[in-house]
């Protein structure tokens, strides 16, 4: 527990600090009380408090004059002032000797509590921090090689480590850096991987890389810090050899971020520049080498408006069109590509078409495709999140197109009986059946007829019609061509007819009549 010394040349005050306080609660022991800062000082020679808690105006010795000659023999005690409304200005006067806890009198016993956790937890901290310090240097010989990892790590990740650290770091570990250029390279492996596989880079680009500094695992990646001295050519060529021989050997890739070149006091905002550059693999692409170079573009303003229009890609599934609908979806992904919102923009944009598709489904699918969305969500590339989207779509547009096959082929046969109940009606058209006698759009009955019978409409009801002309004309050899004309629905124009005729049968009527005695 930390020993707390209470000062107050109030009597009634000092009791009722003493007993409301709940010291154990906050890790702290109340070892004494003092009437002024004589009687205080005295106190500190002997038990060396870790926290005094004073009051600023007292006999003999103030709060301020205690602060000042504690300060000289224990300078890491720590201090909480207790002032009045009107001696803010001597608040003023401690606060240069790092006093930065005050308690406005009469106080409370949070208040007090309060102020005494902040000490504690600040207490804690340093001990923490010197506790690693002295941790490392009692097992340096036999530890340095992880000593380094956790250090680099500490490093570009804690915002409390800075110049003074690295110079101590930097002597302890050996190495000569200081003002001179570094660059982080951050390793990123693709797809499922173990342990070894880490090791397993980190070896291969400490062989490969001149000299590499210092390097760590973070978070599943492999960290390196080396020295800007080859030209930037070269490190590119030697990393693509990196890349090369882990794949050869582990028949899986690795995407490498490279951070700017910069002093080794900024290694915190290189490695979180080297984060940025890993992250828009996303839109990139698995695999390869991303630079900030590679990214000025995707940080600037979007150049391209992100229009969501889903119906462009619903509709062909519902209709059962896969040729369209992945066309549609292939331009989704595209304009997501090209538009580079924040990334988690993208992926609700994605989960959202997603969760839409799945509506066109039965209830069964819907619930085996909805348990997909959170595996979407963790997903680390655009291409990786398109693929079971496309792959869902796919197989509910083929449902699709097997439930409308049967409806189409029910409403091409009524087509069908259409044209051989009408095929003497000289107004049989297709925009005559659609209108008049199935209540359709003309343009997807056209659609639906040409896809079922592999012809266009017209085309169909002109041959039927000769060969129903062939037919009166083998069981009629008397029958006058002007009667087949108006019979068939050539109206009063036979001359059409005989045209007609002659194309599709490849005679006359004339002459077929005479091949048919």
């Amino acid at each position: 527990m930390y020993k707390v010394l209470l000062v107050d040349d109030e009597r009634m005050i000092l009791e009722g600090i003493s007993t409301i306080v709940d010291w154990q609660s906050v890790d702290t022991q109340l070892i004494g009380t003092a009437r002024n800062g004589i009687e205080a000082y005295a106190f500190v020679g002997e038990h060396a408090p870790d926290i005094i808690i004073s009051d600023i105006r007292m006999p003999g010795m103030d709060g301020l004059q205690l602060v000042a000659k504690v300060k000289e023999t224990h300078p890491h005690t720590r201090f909480i002032m207790l002032s009045g409304f009107d001696e803010f200005e001597y608040a003023q006067i401690a606060m240069q000797y790092g006093v930065k806890h005050y308690l406005l009198k009469p106080c409370n016993e949070n208040s007090i509590l309060n102020a005494l956790s902040e000490i504690v937890a600040e207490y804690k901290q340093e001990e923490s921090k010197e506790g690693f310090v002295q941790s490392m240097k009692a097992n340096l010989q036999k530890v340095l090689p992880h000593v380094k990892e956790q250090f680099l790590k500490e490093f570009v990740t804690n915002k409390s480590y800075g110049s003074r650290d690295w110079d101590y770091y930097q002597e302890l570990f050996g190495l000569q850096v200081s003002g001179k250029k570094v660059r982080l390279l951050l390793f990123r492996l693709d797809g499922q991987f173990e342990y070894e596989h880490l090791f397993a880079v980190k070896n291969i680009a400490e062989d490969l890389l001149d000299e590499p500094l210092l390097s760590s695992t973070i978070a599943e990646q492999i960290l390196i810090l080396i020295e800007d001295q080859v030209g930037i050519e070269r490190l590119q060529e030697q990393i693509k050899e990196i890349r090369r021989i882990f794949t050869l050997y582990y028949k899986m890739d690795a995407t490498v971020a490279l951070s700017e070149a910069g002093e080794i006091v900024e290694a915190r905002r290189l490695y979180l520049q080297a984060l940025d550059c890993l992250s828009h693999r996303f839109y990139l692409g698995e695999g390869g080498l991303i630079t900030m170079r590679d990214i000025l573009d995707a940080n600037m303003p979007s150049k391209v408006d992100f229009v969501y229009d889903d119906d462009r890609i619903l509709l062909p599934i519902r209709a059962g069109n896969w040729e369209e609908a992945e066309t549609s979806i292939d331009a989704f992904h595209d304009q997501l590509i090209h538009s580079r919102l924040p990334i988690q923009t993208t992926k609700s944009y994605v989960i959202q078409l997603f969760i839409s598709i799945t509506r066109l489904c039965s209830e069964q699918q819907m619930n085996i495709y909805m348990g997909l969305i959170g595996q979407i969500s963790q997903m680390e590339t655009m291409q990786a999140i398109i693929q079971p989207l496309k792959q869902m779509a796919s197989e509910i547009t083929q449902t699709n197109f097997e439930q409308n096959k049967n409806k189409h082929s029910q409403v091409v046969q009524k087509v069908i009986d259409i044209v051989k109940t009408e095929l003497g009606n000289a107004e049989l058209s297709l925009n005559w059946v659609a209108h008049r006698m199935l209540y359709m759009n003309p343009d997807y009955l056209g659609k639906l007829f040409k896809k079922e019978t592999g012809e266009r409409f017209s085309n169909y009801v002109v041959t039927v019609r000769i060969k129903k002309a062939m037919d009166l004309i083998k069981q009629n050899d008397d029958v006058k061509m002007f009667e087949l004309a108006e019979q068939l629905g050539f109206g009063d124009n036979p001359q059409y007819f005989s045209q007609v005729f002659k194309k599709i049968a490849g005679c006359a009527p004339s002459e077929y009549k005479k091949l048919s005695t």
